[in-house]
């Protein structure tokens, strides 16, 4: 990063057209040599305010004597003191308007106390020595799109702790990175990292978006997780909250006395579902913060991509607010400010950073979401399939006769799966506020539950769309997901959990090693149906597809066992078992097809040949031909 002490005019003008994408290099505080001292620069943009000083615990918290210079009349406020050093605290006290007084974070300070502590740290960045080469080199040239990108979403403070306490981002980066790798991930998520004030916003409700949280250690600890990640094979994306931010007293809101980051009209400005406030997308200023912020995680921590959170929320007027006649210009209850913010950050980033990946969580039928902005798209490259999570969720709540009438939930997303790129998300959002953990929505007995989350799990594989998994899931946690406590792993002295975590581990390598399962993903051609409409046993089959192989998928979502049942197949040629959910090392029955299968010249599901095989209860079976083999 570049170290700079001082702010030019081209720097006020980009900055408050919305055009300033690097402006973390001036804004903050920084150690730099200014007319040949060393000490602390700090610049910060606070126009309403009628004087802001530094404080901190060099001058007692008195800022008569760290008084800052405002620039060019331009709303940005100057300071340089050659007494002040790395690791000093500080904050800004701004004088408002009316003349009292508040004390703010730093909104571009990139170290922070520790909470409840709310002080901004002066900090110099390190050169950190990155290790990282052949992982960046290699993302430049990856096609997502035919590529399998199996995501494991983590909070980082509850996957493991030690005892009460945090692990530091390095000690995690060591044991997640060799977990990760071992079970068959290509990449992380983590929910967000930048600092907050309150554990229990899991990070979505953010008061320094450019500091890593300090509860696992400095940004350098940081930026050593992200580069091990990388050099043993894993992809590290980001949770990102640019939609709206907390109203804590230290942070973004009434930054300046005035609404300087929110909405002026509280209707607008105010999110009543989260108690926080709403970014006001049409002021250039707050553009230049987010996009800078945005930009800031790529460039300086070298990660692979953002998803971003509540996207609904910053497109719609109305969100949460239904009840208000909340209106644009034209009349629509569209967000037209936070559209064009949207395309416009999407449009920096694949401009500016060498092949990202820009999620969308949006859970509406917003169209176009992941087409490119020259074509009337928002420009990212995924979004969250939130209708294929809710249907399919709601579906294995149900018992076997419930599942016949409503089967429809598991087919309906084919109808839509290819109007945009998706990911399948069983993500974080699904086992808390009492929705119940994954295993315990499942219907049955204490067996079928497990049945039922390997079958769950393995349709998920074989749907197309990318793939995530909230950490837990793959151990079978029972209780619900608790962000103040790490994951129950002593579960896996118990042999139906293990199992189920050796079943999520062969399910996911056998996902990477089968291109049928991602090199169409997202293309018609990847995905046929055999038998959609067999609801009645609530059994499906269908083909996926690669370039020159294919894979035969049978899900039986019901009670139901068969010794013989016919199934109708592409081609005259012997078929195998690759895969099968009911294996007794799953702690399955065992009721499985050994050896091969060879076809008959029997009509059955509109096709020419068919195959008889055995199907277990709630059970996933993946076939393919001895030649595919």
């Amino acid at each position: 990063m570049k170290r700079r002490h001082t702010i030019y005019a081209s720097d006020i003008n980009k900055y408050l057209r919305g055009e300033h994408f690097n402006a973390y290099e001036f804004l903050g505080s920084r150690i730099v040599e200014h007319q040949g001292k060393k000490g602390a620069v700090f610049i910060t943009y606070a126009p309403k305010a009628r004087e802001v000083r530094v404080v901190g615990d060099f001058n007692g918290w008195n800022g008569d004597n760290h008084k800052m210079i405002k620039v060019l009349d331009s709303g940005f406020w100057w300071l340089f003191n050659e007494n002040i050093k790395e690791g000093d605290l500080y904050k800004y006290e701004i004088i408002k308007a009316d003349g009292t007084k508040v004390l703010k974070a730093d909104p571009y300070a990139r170290f922070s106390e520790l909470r409840p502590n709310t002080a901004s740290i002066v900090y110099e960045d390190k050169d950190y020595k990155w290790q990282d080469g052949e992982w960046m080199e290699k993302r430049k040239s990856i096609n997502y799109f035919k590529s399998p990108l199996n995501i494991y979403e983590v909070h980082l403070g509850s996957w493991k702790k030690k005892g009460e306490d945090f692990l530091n981002y390095r000690e995690i980066a060591d044991e997640l990175s060799k977990y990760v790798k071992e079970m068959g991930y290509t990449h992380v998520e983590l929910l967000p990292i930048m600092e907050h004030p309150l554990d229990a916003s899991w990070g979505y409700q953010i008061t320094g978006y450019f500091s890593p949280t300090s509860r696992y250690g400095t940004p350098e600890d940081f930026k050593y997780f992200i580069d091990k990640m990388h050099r043993e094979g894993i992809g590290v994306i980001l949770d990102w909250a640019p939609g709206h931010f907390c109203r804590d007293e230290h942070g973004l809101y009434n930054f300046d006395g005035a609404h300087l980051y929110e909405h002026e009209d509280p209707m607008i400005g105010d999110n009543f579902d989260w108690g926080t406030a709403n970014f006001d997308y049409s002021k250039g200023h707050v553009q230049s913060f987010l996009i800078s912020n945005a930009l800031y995680w790529f460039k300086e921590f070298h990660v692979d991509g953002l998803r971003v959170d509540a996207v609904a929320a910053m497109l719609y007027l109305n969100f949460g607010k239904e009840h208000l006649n909340i209106r644009n210009k034209f009349g629509g209850i569209e967000n037209l400010d936070a559209v064009e913010f949207l395309k416009k950050l999407n449009k920096a980033i694949f401009l500016n950073v060498d092949n990202p990946l820009m999620i969308a969580e949006e859970s509406t039928a917003w169209p176009l979401v992941t087409y490119p902005t020259y074509d009337g798209g928002l420009g990212f490259n995924y979004k969250w399939n939130m209708g294929w999570m809710n249907d399919t969720l709601r579906y294995m709540t149900m018992n076997d006769e419930e599942r016949k009438y409503n089967h429809n939930l598991l087919t309906f997303s084919m109808m839509y799966a290819y109007s945009e790129n998706f990911i399948l998300p069983l993500s974080h959002d699904e086992v808390v506020h009492g929705k119940k953990s994954l295993i315990d929505k499942m219907s049955g007995s204490y067996e079928e539950k497990f049945a039922n989350l390997r079958l769950l799990y393995g349709y998920m594989m074989a749907h197309p769309g990318k793939k995530l998994l909230f950490m837990g899931g793959e151990i079978a946690q029972f209780i619900e997901w608790r962000f103040y406590e790490e994951l129950e792993w002593f579960l896996l002295k118990y042999p139906i959990h293990d199992s189920l975590k050796r079943y999520v581990r062969d399910l996911n390598r056998f996902y990477l090693e089968n291109k049928a399962l991602w090199e169409l993903d997202h293309k018609g051609e990847g995905f046929e149906w055999i038998d959609a409409n067999n609801n009645n046993q609530s059994i499906l089959s269908f083909i996926r597809r690669s370039k020159e192989d294919y894979l035969v998928i049978i899900c039986n979502f019901g009670r139901g066992k068969y010794e013989d049942y016919k199934i109708g197949v592409p081609e005259e040629n012997e078929y195998i078992e690759v895969f099968n959910s009911d294996k007794n090392i799953y702690s399955g029955s065992n009721f499985i097809n050994e050896g091969s299968i060879k076809s008959l010249r029997e009509s059955w599901h509109g096709r020419d040949y068919s195959i008889n095989i055995r199907i277990a209860p709630y059970s996933f079976i993946v076939l393919k031909t001895r030649r595919g083999e």
